[in-house]
């Protein structure tokens, strides 16, 4: 009598390794079996210290992508230069291939424009770059700090999914925000100068507030329309295939 066997997909084969693994070890695991596939991105936000920290240490060759809009911060700006001088870290920056002037000119101020038009700046801005990113760099793994406690559309994720040609991997989607603050302090990593100010989440400065009293950081994101950007979300646009 044959007994069927189901087979895992890759993205449940990850999953399943995660679950027993600690981050640096996860970050390890998937840079041995995968190579020169995986690149990791970053927005130098409030807490990208500690994926850059635990790439650094558990897998130092994994190419990292920053995503530049044009829009970051003043202080994120500074504060990226100061990371890749800390850490001693190789970015390679991808940005628009429309530049924020020329979009305003084309299209007034996208973010005023409601869904349809944060949607057209998303994948101007964020999805456009990131999959010439991993075009370039012949990479069909994405590594990503996401965590399931930064909001609630992160709360059900698996430690990978596939998004369409791409497998994302998320090695510390299971930390809690005490970990991370554990993790800034033994490591002595600079926080983020914002994070002072009450911001506790951090895009462009056009979409991004400090959070208020009565006010949770999900609301301080696109006027609390929402929370994501794109980037995490499949943009179900045909021409990036990420």
């Amino acid at each position: 009598m044959s007994e069927s066997i189901e087979l895992l997909s890759e993205a449940q084969e990850v999953s399943a390794a995660f679950e027993h693994l600690k981050a640096g070890e996860r970050i390890a695991w998937l840079y041995e079996k995968y190579g020169s596939r995986v690149v990791l991105s970053s927005s130098f936000g409030l807490q990208a210290a500690v994926m850059l920290s635990l790439v650094k240490e558990h897998a130092p060759e994994m190419p990292i992508v920053w995503l530049d809009t044009g829009y970051l911060f003043p202080e994120t700006y500074r504060y990226a230069e100061q990371l890749i001088d800390k850490l001693d870290l190789n970015v390679t920056v991808y940005q628009p291939q429309i530049t924020p002037a020329r979009q305003e000119a084309l299209y007034g101020k996208l973010w005023e424009q409601g869904e349809k038009g944060h949607s057209k700046y998303g994948l101007i801005n964020k999805v456009e770059p990131m999959a010439r990113a991993l075009k370039e760099l012949q990479a069909d793994v994405w590594v990503s700090g996401v965590r399931r406690s930064q909001s609630s559309t992160r709360k059900g994720r698996n430690f990978a999914e596939q998004q369409k040609k791409t497998l994302k991997v998320y090695p510390i989607l299971d930390w809690a925000d005490p970990q991370v603050s554990a993790y800034f302090y033994d490591k002595k990593l600079p926080k983020h100068p914002l994070e002072a100010e009450g911001y506790q989440t951090m895009g462009d400065w056009h979409s991004t507030n400090p959070v208020v009293e009565g006010q949770d950081a999900e609301s301080s994101r696109f006027g609390g329309q929402k929370y994501e950007c794109g980037l995490h979300l499949d943009s179900g646009n045909a021409d990036f295939q990420i």
